[in-house]
């Protein structure tokens, strides 16, 4: 791995989106005070964040004065929400791409040396600075399309070094590029080499040393577990979780992607924001994620990639009301996607979600699998001004299309990042 001897140049300040933002479209669903029935709307950012919503016609005479910017009737949506990513990381998979196309299973691949410790390898090979160089490319592509937050994962480190480096460089992509970084410590994501066949000792060492390390050196929003037949048991996952709850940190997890290992179940009585991949989810699972507001990530790019066939329990999950979130799962073994908006198409393509659904999967659905929904994911006064405008005639061509942005301006934290 070539390293990067310099830090990266630091970007240039983005322009402030200060003013009134005239003549807009809601996207339905998109607005938080739902009272707000107007087709032609008006949305007012003063130091950043959002201070009137409402219909054009309606605008105060105290903003009359204020800079205009001339949406001419373009969609108007919050800020993209990627809500599980592995964001940072060295090297890429693709020859187990072909390994899997001539027939090799997830296991596998794994027990051949590929798999999530080939990308421990690479990773722990790079410094921090070309991890940042690496993960900014991949980030930039995201953010071009309109997502203003995101969750960026560690778990390619699984040693303390490397895992503060990881959660070290997202820190730096949310301050470097002016975007909301939610970073979630996946240290038990798999077994280091060093730790063969003691994996109680391994999750001993991420409970006692590296979480609450990281947790004090403000580098943990959230903990995460891959809880699964090549990853976790049950018991491990309820003691990282414990130790995640004494440090008061929320908790995710990997959840029923292989099998149903009742991970769901055990996540919810822990209150976790979220459940994700959840292909092989029980009614149990449903039922519990219900009662703890849990919500079902649902990632297509890796159903995709991995050629599955065992659908997530979608009707199930709509009949209970869980809300169900969609998200790219960036990683560079099982869903190298870079296109949120891919990923809500292939929600409703793979599995049957109505636009409508996936709109709200990666926008409100998803800031609440961060704990972010106070702040993202809907638009209201108040508010942080992320959102974004395109140049569409109906909402459901964000879903309708791929392979195309059609973005017409990105408010990102108050700055104007495109236009």
């Amino acid at each position: 791995m070539h390293a990067i001897t310099s830090p990266p140049t630091p970007l240039p300040p983005l322009p402030s989106a200060d003013g009134v933002w005239e003549h807009l479209r809601p996207m339905p669903g998109a607005l938080a005070d739902a009272a707000i029935q107007a087709t032609d709307i008006s949305l007012v950012v003063q130091q950043g964040q959002i201070a009137w919503i409402g219909a054009t016609s309606a605008l105060p005479a105290t903003y009359a004065d204020l800079p205009r910017f001339n949406g001419g009737g373009a969609l108007l949506t919050p800020g993209l929400v990627d809500c599980h990513t592995h964001l940072v990381y060295g090297g890429q998979r693709s020859n187990e791409f072909a390994m899997r196309l001539a027939g090799a299973s997830y296991e596998a691949v794994a027990q051949a040396g590929g798999g999530i410790v080939a990308s421990v390898r690479a990773t722990r090979e790079a410094d921090e600075d070309t991890l940042f160089a690496l993960a900014a490319g991949r980030l930039e592509a995201l953010l071009a399309e309109g997502v203003c937050a995101i969750e960026i994962k560690s778990g390619y480190g699984l040693a303390l070094e490397h895992e503060r480096k990881q959660l070290r460089v997202a820190r730096r992509l949310g301050e470097a590029y002016g975007v909301t970084v939610r970073t979630t410590f996946l240290g038990a994501h798999a077994l280091p080499p060093e730790y063969a066949h003691r994996s109680q000792d391994y999750i001993d060492l991420v409970c006692q040393q590296m979480l609450p390390t990281l947790a004090d050196e403000g580098l943990v929003d959230a903990v995460d577990v891959f809880c699964e037949r090549i990853g976790f048991s049950l018991a491990q996952t309820e003691q990282v979780f414990q130790a995640a709850k004494a440090l008061g940190l929320p908790v995710k997890l990997h959840a029923e992607q292989l099998s149903d290992m009742g991970g769901a179940a055990v996540a919810a009585r822990y209150g976790a924001l979220s459940c994700d991949h959840i292909e092989h989810l029980s009614d149990e699972g449903i039922a519990a994620m219900k009662q703890a507001g849990t919500v079902a990530v649902l990632l297509p790019g890796a159903y995709y990639t991995l050629r599955d066939t065992h659908l997530p329990p979608i009707q199930a999950l709509r009949d209970a009301g869980v809300p169900m979130a969609v998200s790219t799962d960036h990683n560079p073994g099982t869903s190298p996607a870079l296109s949120l908006l891919l990923m809500a198409n292939m929600a409703c393509t793979l599995f049957r979600l109505t636009v409508p659904e996936a709109l709200a999967g990666i926008t409100c659905h998803a800031a609440r699998a961060l704990g972010l929904q106070e702040t993202h994911g809907t638009l209201g006064v108040g508010r942080p001004a992320n959102f974004v405008l395109w140049n569409v005639a109906d909402a459901a061509e964000l879903a309708y299309w791929f392979g195309h942005r059609p973005v017409r301006a990105v408010v990102r934290q108050g700055r104007i990042a495109t236009r």
